[in-house]
């Protein structure tokens, strides 16, 4: 008993060093807990939300079995929103249509019957300012490339294959990667398109 009385002091020190210690160990854990879920959820959500493809919405008019609005994922094709309008009507020309074209918000589709003479796809743009028209590059067909200022067959070809293999233009420089257009034809027709 006597060297109880002896180390009290010390004993006391040490049992509460060793009670702040659990303490402080028990409040650490507790603080890990609390702030861990937050942070996963939020990444599970932040992730959810990248991974959720967008929407546009496609207006299909002319031969299909159901004309109307339809709302498709941004990657999809022609081939996908005409599947969803019930398909081609008989009378339908086929031939008219770029099934494997990329839609795009606001888009409209329109599938002329045999012997009809209408664009498949309507992509000329009518500008806020005036109603001056446009030629969406990245929708336009070649008869309408053709519209614009020194663009030939073989430039509206290339407009056409470069888009297909590519993808949409970003924006309008873009047109200096294709073949045969150089800063002089850019600058022909600059005012006369627009990227959509």
């Amino acid at each position: 008993m006597k060297w109880i009385k002896k180390y009290e002091r010390w004993l006391y020190i040490g049992g509460m060093v060793l009670t702040a210690f659990i303490f402080f160990w028990i409040n650490k854990d507790s603080e890990k807990e609390m702030i861990s879920p937050p942070i996963e959820n939020e990444t599970a959500e932040s992730v959810e939300a990248e991974a959720k493809p967008l929407t546009v919405f496609v207006d299909v008019k002319g031969a299909v079995v159901h004309e109307g609005v339809y709302e498709v994922d941004e990657s999809s094709r022609i081939k996908d929103v005409i599947q969803l309008a019930g398909g081609f009507t008989e009378e339908a020309d086929r031939t008219k249509v770029n099934l494997a074209a990329k839609v795009q918000d606001e888009m409209m589709v329109y599938v002329p019957k045999k012997g009809e003479e209408t664009p498949t796809v309507m992509s000329e743009q009518t500008t806020a300012a005036g109603n001056e028209k446009k030629v969406n590059i990245n929708t336009a067909t070649a008869e309408e490339l053709q519209t614009l200022s020194g663009i030939g067959p073989a430039k509206a070809d290339a407009i056409i294959a470069y888009r297909e293999e590519n993808g949409p233009f970003q924006k309008i420089e873009d047109l200096l990667n294709v073949s045969g257009i150089g800063e002089k034809s850019l600058e022909k027709i600059k005012e006369q398109i627009i990227v959509k």
